[in-house]
């Protein structure tokens, strides 16, 4: 609780860092949201600028002051936020809403792919206006290619220059946004939301420039994601200076796009309200500018794929911590991944053009996703019905109008997104499901019933012994049961006689940094069983926790684990510990629906690219051994086998050769 308070507390520093890690995707908007509402090569109409200005205004107002930053941000988790920590507030009393969490997590993850192509390819192609003949795909594909290589060394370093280079960067943007609305006042007048209605309503098909406005909200969800690294104050009091820079520099592109009324658009507004003494220095920031809203976006999705597999929704991958700053964390399979969809997405679309009719369909999904969540959770913080009504009727409308103008783009390249994101949500659905279906069979045994068996085993000389401690993983979450397997594996594959055995259940809880131990000693000196509660953003060093747990009973005399042979035993030499892992794999003798076996052979394919429990858990390698175990979902049905009398079958059998005379 301490550490909450201190993170909820506004600091200099906290304020840097908000604006290091949570505004890079939509800090880099302007570059180019008005290019998008106005359309290059076609006419600028005052009613184009105006309302496309009021429309941004009144998005960034209802979408990220309103829903984000001020109520989303009240739904933490323990001081984290982000749609995986809703959800594990809420999915207790609602099992159902695993599948838009689920949905939403994916249509995230998409948007992760896309958006660090597009700020940077933005940010480059502003070289154009010095060199019209610079060929910048191989610039934007080598920043990105080495900002993934960066990751897997951690961002500690780099980090630490994110706030001043993001300060420096809002700055700029309220410099050159003023000193064009000082030329050109009457653009604060778009403030007006009769300018937005009037565009919506009067200007043709102006309904679906909400797609093109809609990509000035885009970064909101990382304000509630980003929610445990910075705090909620310190998020809402630097949201007053951004949003104040960003709309400074909005209305400064407008005054300057006013100026050119009548005029095709040939040139991104962002680089038109820069002096031409300042371009390379412009571009510099912000090309800078984007590699932070990039990293942030990579980081973040790292982030959200720990978040996944803590609560079942993805295949355990390997994550590693290079630094020692809480949270961060590298996932090298999701970083590879998002390299070869982000290098995808420059060679197909090429331009930023391009990409901008591609952005916003995934991530206009999360948003409704989360909307769905934090209505319920509202609903079950005994908010008023009406006010919980009155919260989805507007965001439904605001962000389904935003959805449908969004589907405008499905043909020109929205579908990328999309079908992205249904490749994502189909690996979490699998993976889910058929971590359901493999609980319908999992047989489970009450462990005081084994006890006396146990200890007879362990005193039964005539058996060589095994280990003098035996440790076995179990999915067992009751103090006292344990799958019927570990017990089939002591008496039936071996026998497998040890002094004392340990039964070791991991719980993943919906607190994300709870880490604390239960010790069941079932029978002193014979079966002890631990169940670790850990938080879904804690590593799960076992082999660490293990032994700090039985440090801790060795000092309070509740175990002694020297060995048992008589000659070490005198020396006060430690017991050999051998650990006991199970990998199941699909028996032959299973009968499922075909629904089931399909995603049963998903689920075996997925695993195949998954590393073994032994990785996952951090355990040493040295004394692991795994055993596989036929998984039984659905037996098949008895074939009725006649057993043939042995006269009926008499004429088969060899005939001896006749004894000699």
């Amino acid at each position: 609780m301490k550490d909450r308070a201190q993170l909820n507390k506004v600091t200099a520093a906290g304020l840097m860092v908000a604006l290091g890690i949570i505004y890079g995707d939509i800090g880099t908007s302007p570059l180019y949201v008005m290019k998008a509402i106005i359309g290059e090569g076609k006419p600028i109409r005052e009613i184009l600028v105006m309302g496309g200005l009021s429309c941004v205004f009144w998005t960034l107002t209802l979408q990220t002051t309103l829903k984000y930053v001020i109520l989303t941000l009240r739904a933490d988790n323990n001081g984290e936020g982000g749609i995986f920590a809703l959800y594990a507030l809420v999915h207790r009393n609602a099992k159902w809403l695993y599948i838009p969490a689920m949905i939403g997590g994916s249509t995230l993850l998409a948007d992760g792919i896309i958006t660090p192509p597009i700020s940077v390819a933005s940010a480059i192609e502003g070289l154009r206006i010095i060199d019209p003949d610079i060929q910048t795909i191989p610039i934007i594909l080598a920043i990105l290619t080495g900002l993934f290589i960066l990751q897997g060394f951690g961002t500690k370093i780099v980090g630490r220059l994110f706030g001043p280079v993001m300060l420096l960067w809002f700055s700029m943007l309220a410099v050159l946004g003023m000193l064009l609305i000082v030329q050109y006042p009457q653009v604060v007048a778009a403030l007006n939301p009769y300018y937005g209605y009037q565009l919506l309503t009067q200007y043709p098909e102006g309904f679906w420039l909400l797609g093109a406005v809609f990509l000035c909200t885009t970064g909101a969800e990382a304000l509630y994601s980003d929610l445990g690294h910075c705090g909620r104050n310190n998020i809402r009091v630097s949201w007053v200076f951004v949003k104040t820079c960003l709309i400074l520099n909005y209305l400064g592109q407008g005054a300057w796009l006013l100026s050119q009324t009548g005029k095709s658009l040939t040139q991104n507004p962002f680089y038109g309200i820069m002096p031409e003494w300042f371009l390379e220095i412009g571009i510099a920031i912000a090309t800078l500018a984007a590699i932070i809203a990039s990293q942030a976006l990579i980081s973040g999705s790292f982030t959200l794929i720990s978040e996944a597999i803590r609560l079942n929704f993805w295949p355990r991958v390997t994550i590693n911590y290079p630094t020692e700053i809480r949270g961060q964390l590298y996932v090298p399979a999701i970083n590879w991944l998002l390299w070869i969809g982000c290098v995808g997405v420059v060679l197909y679309f090429k331009e930023s053009a391009n990409m901008e009719a591609a952005y916003g369909l995934a991530i206009t999904v999360t948003m409704l996703i989360t909307t769905v969540l934090l209505g319920y959770y509202l609903y079950s913080r005994k908010f008023p019905v009406w006010v919980v009504g009155l919260f989805l009727i507007v965001y439904f409308t605001v962000e389904g109008s935003f959805l449908v103008a969004n589907l405008e783009k499905f043909p020109h390249g929205g579908w990328v997104s999309v079908a992205i994101g249904l490749v994502l949500s189909l690996v979490m659905y699998t993976w889910i499901t058929a971590s359901r279906i493999k609980s319908r069979m999992v047989d489970y045994v009450p462990l005081p019933d084994q006890i006396l068996a146990l200890q007879e085993l362990s005193t039964d000389t005539s058996i060589p012994k095994y280990a003098t401690h035996l440790v076995f993983l179990t999915e067992a979450s009751g103090k006292q049961h344990v799958e019927k397997n570990a017990i089939d594996s002591i008496f039936l594959r071996g026998p497998k006689r040890a002094d004392i055995y340990w039964f070791i259940h991991v719980e993943t809880l919906d607190d994300p940094y709870t880490t604390e131990y239960k010790v069941n000693v079932l029978a002193p000196e014979d079966v002890i069983k631990i169940t670790f509660r850990l938080g879904f953003r804690v590593e799960p060093r076992i082999n660490l926790f293990f032994r700090q747990v039985l440090e801790e009973m060795v000092q309070q005399k509740e175990v002694d684990i020297t060995s048992r042979y008589e000659s070490l035993h005198r020396q006060q030499i430690t017991g050999d510990f051998q650990f006991i892992i199970f990998e199941s794999f699909l028996s032959y003798e299973n009968d499922l629906p075909f629904f089931e076996r399909v995603v049963m052979k998903g689920y075996f394919f997925l695993k195949r690219f998954t590393p073994a429990k032994t990785s996952w858990f951090r355990l040493e390698s040295n004394n692991i051994r795994l055993e596989k175990m036929p998984l039984v979902i659905q037996p098949a049905e008895k074939i009725k086998l006649v057993r043939v009398p042995e006269t009926e079958s008499a004429h088969t059998a060899v005939k001896k050769p006749a004894a000699a005379s």
